[in-house]
């Protein structure tokens, strides 16, 4: 992360957020000292709220000092222990009648991940400045683009979840139209980098240069995160990174040789869901609301309750004995606004596990193997359907092995970096035409078939359809 940082000024405003022991700024002071390029003042500014680091915080910078005496170099720094997003988002709002915030030339953070709740102390405070996230490390990098002097730098370690999704859009806005991004590097592993914390999502460190005009290119680079592992580089067109008509502002990150294989593919279809006549929906059982209507085994009264623990095979093995869920709910007044008719559904998960060799995954629900008037699909799942209505088989089957196939699987990756597959992501996705995936699933006799041959049914049709 140190590395990243283009050429500084003489003086170095430097800030650290969230800083821990210190580790972010001791990486940039040695660096500094190594380089000599001529800095001749570092002026630190560190917070951190937690009590029982602080001791440790304190002699990283006495020893930054020291380091730096050795090196020539100036280095002051100041401690503190008050919450970031409260202090410098009221110093934000209040700087009309009240004290300047502080400017800064560089920015290192591994800001704290934690969700924030829409009447939260940290939302109030972010929606003061005019920021609205839902996720206290977006809340930190907002403020600190707006505490950045023109041409002042920030390189952080973040979640790779506001590359995509409804969440994040207002942060990718205000992200993408302040700061001209330099540099990506992606951990693809969602474990190695902050294993010991269980942030199981992809990470990735960015450098960004605070001004309004995004580079032409710039370079992206992956690695798995474990100690040593070989770090890939390639130089890629901001274009492709996120895409000029995008008003979702998405950011892509080709880090796999397949990446770009599967934008390439995946750009010469124009097929919407909506035109299809399709639909996609989370399952409508919330299953802890309606605890009282489940049942382990079916019983007279129920009828089927889906989860992805019935997935098997791309069908439906349903009941499942073994299963740790339910295997059906109550039909009855109280159950049926949250139950579907039975008929032909396309599902796919919600959120994979890490062991899963795909982030899409898709399940045929067929009438004919499961007898059911009615069926609940659980919230972990969502469904594919024609306004509330069933799927004609052999469109279904033809989505069956489009969202199964490598391609698509390869391009969604390169948006997004963790395990959630949200119906949104869905509805943003492009589609063949009817006939296309009609064909397809013409053609596909059986669907549990190896990854292999899925592949090859789904590349001839594609580029029959170029």
């Amino acid at each position: 992360m140190a590395s990243l940082f283009g050429p500084l000024p003489k003086v170095v405003r430097l800030l650290d957020a969230g800083a821990g022991a210190g580790a972010l700024t001791a990486a940039i002071v040695s660096r500094l000292c190594e380089k000599k390029d001529g800095v001749h003042t570092v002026q630190a500014m560190l917070y951190e709220l937690d009590p029982l680091i602080q001791e440790a915080l304190l002699e990283t910078m006495r020893d930054c000092q020291r380091l730096c005496a050795l090196a020539g170099i100036q280095f002051s720094f100041t401690i503190h222990a008050t919450d970031f997003i409260q202090e410098m988002s009221a110093c934000l709002a209040d700087t009309l009648f009240g004290a300047k915030p502080p400017t800064f030339d560089a920015a290192i953070v591994n800001p704290p991940y934690r969700k924030i709740g829409i009447d939260s102390a940290e939302r109030r405070s972010l929606r003061q400045v005019g920021v609205e996230t839902s996720n206290l490390y977006a809340g930190f990098i907002a403020l600190i683009q707006r505490l950045l002097a023109p041409g002042g730098q920030i390189v952080g370690i973040t979640p790779r979840s506001f590359c995509n999704g409804p969440y994040f859009r207002s942060f990718r806005e205000d992200f993408l139209t302040n700061l001209e991004v330099h540099r990506l590097h992606v951990f693809e592993s969602r474990g190695a980098a902050f294993r010991d914390d269980s942030v199981l999502q992809e990470n990735i460190i960015f450098h960004a240069v605070k001004g309004r005009k995004q580079p032409r290119e710039l370079v992206v680079s992956s690695s798995s995160g474990e100690h040593g592992d070989i770090v890939a580089e390639n130089v890629i067109p901001f274009a492709e990174i996120v895409h000029q008509h995008d008003a979702e502002k998405c950011i892509h990150i080709p880090s796999a040789p397949g990446h770009a294989v599967a934008k390439k593919a995946m750009d010469s279809l124009h097929t919407t869901l909506a035109s299809l006549g399709v639909t996609v929906s989370t399952g409508r059982v919330v299953d802890f609301r309606l605890k009282d209507a489940l049942r382990w085994a079916p019983e007279k009264g129920t009828v089927p309750l889906l989860y992805p623990c019935h997935f098997n095979g791309g069908t439906i093995h349903w009941p499942k004995a073994d299963a740790r869920k339910p295997n059906a709910i109550l039909n009855n007044d109280e159950t049926r606004p949250w139950l579907v008719k039975s008929d032909v559904y396309l599902l796919t998960k919600r959120f994979t596990s890490k062991e899963e060799r795909r982030r899409l995954v898709a399940c045929l629900f067929d009438p004919k193997e499961v007898e059911a008037e009615w069926l609940g699909i659980e919230n972990h799942l969502n469904y594919f359907h024609a306004d509330g209505r069933g799927l004609d088989r052999n469109l279904a089957v033809g989505l069956f092995a489009f969202l199964n196939s490598t391609v698509v699987d390869q391009y969604f990756r390169r948006f997004s970096g963790h395990t959630q597959v949200n119906a949104t992501d869905l509805r943003r996705l492009a589609y063949p035409d009817r006939e296309t995936l009609q064909s397809m699933g013409a053609e596909m006799k059986e669907l549990d078939q190896p990854q292999a041959e899925i592949d090859k049914l789904v590349e001839k049709h594609l580029h029959a359809h170029r």
